[in-house]
């Protein structure tokens, strides 16, 4: 008889931060990838940078936090937070010199072959070119720059959070030869990428470069003993109080003001610094060595976004993605009330377009027959249209109510304005719990009809942001379904602060019995297979590491349930778990759009059960946050939610495989069609598109067993 694991031994789990990391290694491969266009590597090398920026700002900054606070508390995969960092750091200098080796040993070669050149340093300009960068640095450049020296009357500078700045050792003309210290910020209002006068090839130079050769001309009574660029990472996690604040929108903009000036967290320099100048930054700025990166390549290679986007190189993108594609149970000239009452509607984007959702909103601000609007918002646009459709409404005499999310992370200061904008028009706004982020995506309309009051709905696994909406997948449902409205009503009646309701309907709603559901969903489909049923359970999301749900799925893989996990992020769970076999597979889809979409399947016995949901499967969503998990009970959309699922299971081209050792690895095509699913989905968007009536996806088949 074989040994009874115990599941909740610590060995059985992977750290969360160590897996974060493996997943930005997974993007860092789609920029290695040679099979890949051009620019496509860089628009992957870009996000790279950008994602660890993230990191550090984080859950970098929220070790560092416990270590300061002398916090011994173990992860779920038994390491405290000093052991935690030790490993961070040796595995993030591996990255960033992976980083560094893809962008010097094969982008930049690349790019020159394909006849665009980045000129690395100054000094490698030709005389006509340095006659042209001088020129623009005192039209445009100079004009602009604060440069700042230390000395015994003016103290070392705040350097900005993220801010790209040159430092340099100087000695006064004439004076005793005493090393000082200066330096001036990048200014990040004018373009990082400067074209050089037409050649035969594209030719740019970066700005930091630019100013570094003229830099002499910002310390006129100085000698320039050296110069090399730095970069700084602050503190960003915001420290609220909320149930001491008097006024949340108060206490968030004031912490907002805090983040520019956080503990320094890593400092980036250039590659053989001169190690005078290292010495007094490092001191001033109170770093160990640990947290310095000596980066062989330009700093902050975000740049290589605005590279991307540059005209004149379409050969060397990605032109297989369409664009969102119409909706059809939504055509642009119809109703969106009538269609709805013709039947509940699954959408998926990007593929499919986000406008229905702008449209419902906007015939909901001007429709006279409609009472009511009420909707969570936790992250908008820039220039919201769905802000805009609210403020109409507002003014159109309809009550209207918006929980937005001040704690939205890097939100903030964006969503106080338009909470304020809101406020202005009427709209009644609510600040979400103490103590909670409301991360649901939920609307819902009341409109008086012939028949009375009828509720319409949408719930989306994604947020109400037009822009990203282009970017990233994601599952939106439009319902009038009569219990889910009412379940709706009681929503936002919560939220605003009445007595939760005793019973409901179809909603399951975190942080009050969601994670209870889960836990009772898996194990119901280990009681099917304990007993010979057919069980299985595939789950798409963007991270698991809630250790209740990770255990429910150890426990009902070793009872014989198939398992298959789409997780984009981290994962906390390991496939080399004893007792649970082959059961388990763990896969990543890392492409062109951000895998986004909450998708849940179980099997339950031939009677498959579809949920999407806000919500992942980690402690902050199912614990810490107001969430929701909704039903799909229409068999033509379950047909569509399967579709999404078995295509992902099926990619060969974007999946990475969670091996036993923890490592990931890219499918083994041998004996296997190329199968990229996201490129499907927008092929089939588009034929879609070319119909009015029928379903968007061919019907497929749910299997009722777990075999394929």
């Amino acid at each position: 008889m074989a040994q009874k694991v115990d599941f909740s031994e610590d060995r059985y789990y992977s750290n969360r931060e160590l897996s974060w990391l493996l997943f930005n290694e997974r993007v860092l491969s789609e920029a290695r990838d040679k099979q890949l266009p051009l620019f496509e590597r860089l628009k992957f090398l870009s996000i790279t940078a950008s994602n660890l920026d993230e990191f550090f700002m984080v859950r970098v900054a929220s070790l560092k936090d416990m270590v300061n606070a002398g916090y011994k508390k173990h992860d779920i995969a038994g390491m405290t937070a000093t052991e935690q960092l030790v490993l961070v750091n040796e595995k993030t200098h591996e990255l960033v010199n992976r980083q560094y080796s893809t962008y010097n040993r094969s982008l930049l070669p690349q790019l020159s072959a394909n006849g665009l050149h980045l000129v690395s340093h100054h000094e490698d300009l030709t005389r006509e070119e340095g006659a042209f960068v001088d020129s623009y640095f005192m039209d445009n450049v100079y004009p602009v720059l604060t440069p700042m020296a230390v000395d015994s009357s003016r103290p070392f500078p705040l350097i900005r959070n993220k801010s790209l700045n040159l430092g340099a050792l100087v000695t006064k003309k004439n004076g005793d030869g005493e090393l000082e210290f200066a330096t001036v910020q990048v200014p990040s209002v004018l373009s990082r990428l400067i074209e050089l006068p037409a050649q035969e090839e594209r030719r740019l130079i970066l700005l930091e470069e630019v100013i570094e050769r003229n830099i002499h001309k910002l310390f006129l009574n100085y000698d320039i003993v050296c110069s090399y660029p730095f970069r700084i990472m602050r503190n960003a996690d915001l420290t609220i109080e909320e149930e001491e604040a008097e006024d949340l929108l108060q206490e968030i903009e004031k912490q907002l003001k805090k983040r520019q000036w956080g503990q320094v967290i890593r400092l980036e320099v250039e590659d053989g610094i001169d190690s005078r100048l290292l010495k007094l930054i490092r001191e001033e700025l109170s770093i160990p060595k640990e947290d310095i990166y000596a980066i062989g390549g330009p700093l902050d290679l975000t740049f290589l976004m605005k590279l991307y986007g540059m005209d004149g190189f379409d050969q060397l993108k990605e032109h297989d993605y369409l664009p969102p594609q119409p909706v059809p149970e939504l055509p642009e000239e119809e109703n969106v009330f009538e269609k709805i009452r013709e039947g509940d509607i699954l959408m998926h984007h990007p593929y499919q377009s986000f406008e229905p959702v702008v449209r419902f909103i906007r015939q909901a601000a001007k429709d006279p027959d409609v009472l009511a609007i009420k909707q969570t918002l936790y992250r908008v646009s820039g220039n919201s249209p769905i802000i805009a459709a609210l403020e109409q409404a507002a003014e159109n005499g309809k009550q209207v109510s918006v929980l937005v999310e001040l704690k939205a992370r890097f939100d903030e200061e964006n969503n106080i304005v338009w909470a304020k904008k809101l406020e202005k028009a009427g709209c009644h706004v609510i600040y979400g719990l103490v103590g909670l982020k409301t991360h649901s995506k939920i609307t819902l309309v009341v409109r008086r009809e012939e028949n009375g009051i009828r509720r319409y709905v949408h719930l989306g696994t994604g947020n109400y942001n037009d822009s990203t909406a282009k970017l990233y997948t994601d599952v939106g449902y439009f319902t009038c379904s009569e219990m889910i409205g009412e379940d709706a009503t009681a929503v936002f009646n919560m939220l605003s602060g009445y007595s939760e309701p005793r019973s409901w309907n179809r909603l399951s709603l975190a942080p009050y019995w969601l994670k209870d559901r889960f836990i009772h969903l898996i194990r119901r489909e280990r009681e099917h297979a304990e007993a010979g049923r057919p069980a299985r359970i595939i789950a798409k999301m963007n991270a698991l590491c809630d250790k209740d749900v990770i255990m429910a799925l150890y426990e009902a893989a070793a009872a014989g349930v198939k398992i298959d996990l789409i997780i984009r992020g981290i994962c906390c769970l390991r496939v080399d778990v004893p007792g649970i076999g082959d059961n388990i597979t763990v896969r990543s889809i890392v492409g062109n759009f951000l895998e986004h979409a909450r998708i849940f399947y179980f099997e339950n016995d031939g009677t498959p059960e579809f949920y999407c949901a806000s919500a992942d499967w980690m402690p902050r969503n199912l614990e810490r946050r107001v969430e929701i998990l909704f039903p799909i009970e229409k068999s033509a959309l379950q047909e569509k939610l399967w579709h999404i699922l078995d295509s992902q299971l099926k990619d060969t081209v974007k999946a990475h495989i969670l091996q036993k050792d923890g490592s990931y690895g890219k499918v083994d095509r041998r004996g296997k069609e190329r199968f990229n699913a996201q490129l499907t989905f927008c092929g089939e968007a588009k034929e879609a598109a070319k119909i009015k009536t029928g379903t968007v996806h061919k019907r497929v088949f749910i299997p009722k067993t777990h075999q394929d």
